[in-house]
């Protein structure tokens, strides 16, 4: 038979009787809720002028909890990144499946790339992954293979539209859909920028439909 410890049996008697056994320490923070405050802070501020008191103050953790809970400063970023890829292509992925005509497919993606840049309670914030590409992804090779997928992954998504679109006689048999495609994902990248240089929406949309009907007319 197991017996037990001295200090196990001394806790048990000094307990009254029906009293609630003692649980753990709970603990103070969300990590998914701490994880959306960080990347808020990043999008915002970038990595270099974000300091890890910052990121403390942001998410209500001291520095043991932030690094116990997602490593240093330069891993949380990266965490923060794959959080806000994850958002991006949970809003898009269904649009980009959708068998709408082409033009209005585009004029819903770039409408709902404007909600993600425009969004952010001290101004707009652009896109997360053209901020990367310049800043972080130019020294860190593994943040840059990150970026490098991601806008992969965008003339991927671009070119399967183009190439249905194509199918269905909405475009010209000479229209070729990755150079499309590049077109595209290069005015998400613009719009993006200038989204967080402070251009109005009303600007960045005509901008759209400028280079919608440029695509569109090949």
């Amino acid at each position: 038979m197991v017996q037990k410890r001295k200090d196990e049996s001394d806790s048990s008697a000094q307990r009254e009787p029906g009293a609630p056994k003692r649980r753990g320490r709970p603990r103070a923070y969300e990590p998914d809720v701490a994880l959306g405050k960080a990347l808020d802070l990043f999008r915002r501020t970038g990595f270099a002028a974000t300091s890890l008191d910052d990121l403390s103050a942001a998410t209500g953790m001291n520095r043991p909890s932030l690094y116990g809970a997602f490593g240093d400063k330069r891993e949380l970023y990266i965490k923060s990144y794959r959080r806000y890829r994850d958002e991006a292509r949970a809003r898009t992925a269904e649009i980009f499946r959708n068998d709408w005509p082409v033009r209005k497919q585009l004029e819903r993606i770039y409408a709902t790339a404007l909600d993600i840049y425009l969004s952010g309670e001290e101004g707009p914030r652009g896109c997360f992954t053209v901020m990367t590409a310049g800043s972080e992804a130019v020294a860190d090779p593994d943040i840059r293979a990150m970026v490098q997928d991601a806008l992969t992954e965008l003339d991927k998504a671009f070119a399967y539209c183009f190439r249905r679109a194509k199918e269905k006689g909405e475009l010209p048999d000479g229209a070729d859909p990755l150079v499309l495609a590049q077109l595209a994902s290069a005015t998400i990248h613009s719009i993006a920028v200038r989204a967080r240089a402070g251009t109005p929406r009303k600007e960045l949309e005509a901008i759209v439909k400028g280079a919608i009907d440029v695509m569109l007319r090949t």
